[in-house]
């Protein structure tokens, strides 16, 4: 993208809407100039004219790039509320991609463990698709999923793929049973003692509302995954996306530009970061 799309959005065309959960929807947008250029785990700012401007990960692989990208919205606020009042064809601002992303080549040759909590599988989905595209550079692949209830889980198609496949091991559990759900029950935690990993070889990586961290970070740490072998997505609310309002700050460290994504050594001593 060019050097303007920092500071000033570029239109682009909503092409498809899709309800994922009664609070979340699917969009994917046309790409600017044809393509994004992003990483897994970077974000975009969309803007809706006459209402704001907010950040949204990118949810969609770059492996996947076909001239669109896909974002996971939320509907939670002012530009969330008025994007889940569009239609396809409508058009919003797009100003991106911003922050730091996973470290993919690092990842090659490791054994992986995903352990998103409910939003959180929208920003980590873009890496797991990458790593899934690319499924012969990587050891073993591990995603432990949880959510509230059962129709808090996203992307339930690509789910059932992901536990179909022989060469991933998808687990997924939700916090409270009903009778449309015959799987596992109770918080992500529970799923940890299933599984068997290689802590040395192992990149764990997380993402989800921040009091699971505290909880999975301890499961982590537990099976003597080493600190720098894991990786976090924070969220933060970024206002202006290239780190000059200050809003994001984490004690000094601008999490538009020094994350969202971040290495849990290098940020354990920030209180205010967990």
């Amino acid at each position: 993208m060019k050097e303007t799309s920092i500071y000033h959005p570029h239109m682009t065309r909503i092409a498809s809407i899709k309800q994922a959960t009664a609070l979340e929807k699917v969009f994917t947008i046309e790409s600017p100039n044809g393509k994004l250029g992003h990483e897994p785990g970077q974000f975009v700012m969309v803007s809706v004219l006459g209402v704001g401007e907010a950040p949204i990960s990118i949810s969609s692989s770059p492996s996947r790039s076909n001239g669109s990208f896909e974002l996971c919205v939320r509907k939670v606020g002012d530009v969330t509320n008025a994007l889940h009042s569009m239609n396809p064809d409508t058009k919003i601002g797009i100003r991106g991609p911003f922050g730091s992303s996973f470290p993919i080549e690092k990842m090659r040759g490791k054994d992986i463990l995903f352990a998103p909590g409910g939003l959180g599988l929208a920003p980590l989905r873009s890496l797991i698709n990458q790593v899934i595209d690319e499924r012969d550079t990587f050891g073993n692949v591990t995603i432990l999923y949880g959510a509230k209830q059962a129709s808090d889980l996203l992307f339930r198609d690509e789910l059932e793929e992901w536990v179909a496949r022989d060469d991933v091991n998808c687990l997924i559990t939700v916090d409270h049973g009903d009778e449309t759900w015959d799987g596992h029950v109770g918080v992500i935690t529970t799923l940890f003692p299933k599984i068997n990993i290689d802590p040395n070889n192992t990149i764990a990586v997380t993402c989800g509302p921040p009091i699971m961290y505290r909880f999975v970070l301890m499961e982590l740490l537990g099976m003597a995954i080493p600190e720098s072998q894991i990786y976090l997505s924070l969220e933060r609310r970024m206002k202006c996306g290239v780190g000059k309002c200050g809003h994001c700050q984490i004690e000094g460290v601008y999490c538009c530009q020094e994350g969202p994504v971040f290495n849990y050594a290098e940020i354990k001593g920030f209180e205010e970061a967990l």
